[in-house]
């Protein structure tokens, strides 16, 4: 077989066999194939789209490219959650230490962020000396006895996602779903986990813009690991607004510390214990999910989730200090409070007057103007920055009424981002309808 005839295949709309699609990724992975053609391939898929079987082969062909994580050695049954991303995602921090506080160990490979949304291992790194990259014998250490650990993604883990999702990055090609699905699950799959939560997020903040897509992406990856022997389900979630209050790296993670401490944000905490409740259920430690959510409840009242935080943190070599104390975290120079100017209410002379809507992906991307997202993926991020809300879609706001705060460390960067801010805020004279967090749940 060559190349060309497979691009051509693909082009009028058959379906490739197992060994070419291995042809494929093989070749490119190893530089026998040149960039154009695997361009020209991956854009036959988006026009093309792919069968359920093609799309499972692309996935196993990139998740044998490299190191497969051995988690045979972690006593019991290893849970992992992976979201599609989102602005204000804080709840992998809520939900971890809430899962392994009920006794089911949580072995994680996050990545960083990259555009405007934001990556896990990015926000642990606010904590003083927390180490991302722990050996394979540290990492299972820590899970078989604390039952917790978290490492960002090795170079050898599928390494041919990783160059095929930078050469799709650059032609166009990202937004195909099952150039999508084998993205995600050849990591996932490489990264040894039992059982595997989705959190596929939809709307202004995420990368599927609609429910149709996300159900579609969801069943889509279902179908993969249930072919591999994983235990799977999904959980849809809304993304039009950020998640939470807080959007950033440091300011989130003091977020997540307050919803441990019981005193988080709604719509977060409605993610955290549904995410939280699937993996206890396909752990095997609760046959139900309504029984899952009261063992997760349980770990916040009596504040075991709060202390297997402090446990974890000081475990991969961060302070412990700063979970029961968050004025140790770095702080930006500059605050600025925003509030809206007379003009705006001038068009709107009702009152009350309501916010409806909040675009997540302008905020998302304001933060990274402040400099607390990256462009590529090399670039250094600033920890301390971000935008903090006031006000979410349906309160109520007044003229000069502060609705959001900056943090930052540039007065240019903040003036533009603050211009951001208002554009990505509605305000409406009727009261908008509030949108469920949870969308759909798969199993």
């Amino acid at each position: 077989m060559t190349m060309y005839e497979l691009i051509d295949k693909k082009k009028n709309g058959k379906s490739l066999t197992r060994d070419e699609l291995y042809y494929i990724v093989n070749g490119y992975t190893l530089g026998n194939i040149p960039d154009y053609q695997m361009s020209a391939f991956l854009m036959a898929v988006c026009f093309n789209g792919m069968t359920n079987d093609e799309t499972y082969y692309l996935t196993m062909a990139m998740k044998e490219s490299g190191d497969e994580l051995d988690l045979s050695q972690v006593n019991g049954t290893v849970t992992d959650k992976h979201s599609t991303g989102g602005v204000g995602d804080k709840v992998s921090l809520v939900m971890g230490p809430m899962v392994a506080a009920c006794g089911v160990p949580v072995a994680k490979m996050s990545g960083r962020g990259l555009g405007h949304t934001g990556g896990t291992i990015d926000k642990l790194e606010s904590f003083t000396g927390f180490n991302v990259s722990p050996t394979d014998e540290e990492f299972i250490k820590n899970v078989n006895e604390i039952g917790i650990s978290w490492a960002g993604q090795t170079a050898n883990l599928a390494p041919a996602d990783k160059k095929i999702y930078a050469l799709r990055d650059v032609t166009a090609t990202v937004d195909s779903i099952p150039l999508i699905a084998s993205s995600i699950m050849s990591k996932k799959l490489a990264s040894g986990a039992e059982g595997i939560v989705l959190d596929v997020t939809y709307g202004s903040g995420a990368f599927m813009k609609n429910t149709e897509d996300a159900v579609k992406l969801a069943e889509l990856m279902i179908d993969i690991g249930t072919k591999e022997g994983r235990k799977m389900s999904a959980v849809i979630t809304n993304m039009d607004e950020p998640l939470g209050y807080a959007v950033g790296n440091s300011i989130e993670v003091i977020e997540a510390i307050e919803c441990l401490k019981g005193n988080g944000p709604e719509d977060v905490m409605e993610a955290a214990y549904a995410l939280g409740s699937h993996m206890l259920v396909l752990s095997g430690k609760c046959s139900d999910m309504s029984l899952a959510g009261e063992m997760l409840q349980k770990t916040i009242i009596d504040k075991i989730a709060l202390k297997k935080m402090a446990q974890w943190v000081e475990r991969q070599g961060g302070c412990s200090d700063m979970v029961y104390d968050t004025s140790l975290f770095e702080r930006a120079k500059i605050q600025d409070i925003i509030s809206f100017d007379d003009e705006v209410f001038e068009n709107e002379p009702q009152t009350p007057l309501y916010v409806s809507a909040i675009n997540g992906k302008t905020v998302g991307l304001a933060v990274q103007v402040l400099g607390g997202g990256r462009s590529t993926k090399d670039e250094k991020i600033d920890l301390s920055v971000g935008v903090r809300l006031l006000k979410k879609t349906g309160d109520t706001i007044k003229k000069q009424e502060p609705f959001a705060i900056i943090y930052a460390n540039n007065e240019k960067k903040c003036e533009t981002a603050k211009k951001m801010i208002k554009e990505a805020f509605g305000i409406s004279s009727k009261k908008p309808e509030k949108t469920k967090v949870i969308f759909r749940e798969i199993y």
